[in-house]
């Protein structure tokens, strides 16, 4: 074999091995960059809680009325350890001793102040006690990654056994949650929950992190098939996580307590048919869809309905009629 041939090969072979280290460095650098831009949030950051995704000018005052109301009600800061070691935050509102708790999870990098603000000046007119919890992450929490309901499920069920702890045997406790948060509650719904989880309800919930990752990427107008892998492998290595881990529709399947599930109609973040994917899962399952809603927002284009069908099922859950109605409530209510 010739000098020259041996210089080809070796050419060649250098050739090859700077394409295979070019190619490699760049999948690692785009998981990366998509690993910090789908899953990476720093809780010490402030965050507005008055920011709404969508919504009229109109809606937007309403939103911001409760969020103002909801402020300045004085709430128990509470902390738990997560099952990963994080430090986890809630905020504790106390109403009535006895009570049932109502434990609330935020969607995607929100705040449980600006998704509850509503919700939670309902539950305490009702006289439960509720539990704002900040998901790992955001808030008052530890943590730098978002895993979409993922390792977040597991939080929910800590909470729910410290619920058990502080108040007793005998409490009630719901579980509700709010589009990212509305599918953590029911990724938990297949976990050992304590027999105090009486119902959940999720408002407006994706039916798993690959659909909603996948919608996300399409509308980007990006390839699915080459950055889904990409995200799912940045989730992997830097998050400490498997995106196709949890599923909200493949969870309710092993539901033992009734659901809840509202979506607007209206809504093009997550789709209505998302929930109507996860209703169709379970016989415990209620859906109501709410007309012209968009995403996280069907409280405030229909608060009577909404509420009409929140009462409804959370006095079935309970088992007790509330003294308050719908009408009395939201007339108490900005």
């Amino acid at each position: 074999m010739t000098n020259f041939t041996l210089g080809i090969q070796s050419a060649y072979i250098y050739v090859t091995v700077a394409v295979l280290a070019a190619v490699s460095a760049l999948l690692f650098f785009t998981s990366l960059i998509t690993y910090f831009i789908v899953f990476y949030s720093n809780p010490n950051k402030e965050k507005d809680i008055y920011r709404l995704l969508d919504g009229s000018t109109e809606n937007r005052k309403k939103c911001r009325a409760l969020i103002d109301n909801l402020v300045k009600v004085p709430y128990e800061d509470v902390y738990i350890t997560s099952f990963d070691g994080l430090r986890l935050h809630g905020s504790y509102y106390h109403v009535k001793d006895g009570a049932p708790v109502e434990i609330m999870v935020h969607g995607y990098r929100g705040t449980g102040v600006r998704d509850f603000a509503g919700g939670a000046a309902e539950a305490m007119m009702l006289s439960h006690n509720v539990l704002l919890v900040d998901s790992r992450a955001n808030g008052g929490s530890e943590g730098r990654t978002i895993t979409f309901g993922v390792k977040e499920r597991y939080d929910v069920l800590s909470f729910a056994n410290y619920c058990v702890m502080r108040f007793g045997e005998d409490v009630k406790i719901l579980l509700k949650g709010i589009s990212m948060g509305g599918a953590t509650v029911l990724c938990a719904s297949e976990l050992d929950l304590p027999r105090q989880v009486v119902g959940i309800c999720a408002d407006c919930p994706f039916s798993s992190p690959k659909e909603i990752i996948c919608k996300m990427i399409k509308e980007k107008g990006l390839p699915v098939w080459y950055f889904y892998p990409l995200i799912r492998f940045g989730a992997r290595l830097f998050g400490r996580f498997d995106i196709e881990g949890a599923s909200a529709a493949a969870a309710v399947k092993h539901s033992k307590v009734p659901i809840l599930i509202i979506h607007g109609k209206a809504d093009t973040f997550v789709p209505p048919e998302m929930s109507e994917k996860i209703a169709r899962a379970t016989d415990k399952a209620t859906l109501i869809l709410v007309d012209n809603a968009t995403h996280g927002l069907s409280y405030i284009y229909d608060r009577e309905g909404y509420m009409s069908g929140v009462l409804e099922f959370t006095e079935k859950t309970l088992g007790f009629k509330e003294e308050l109605k719908v009408n009395e409530i939201l007339q108490n209510i900005t």
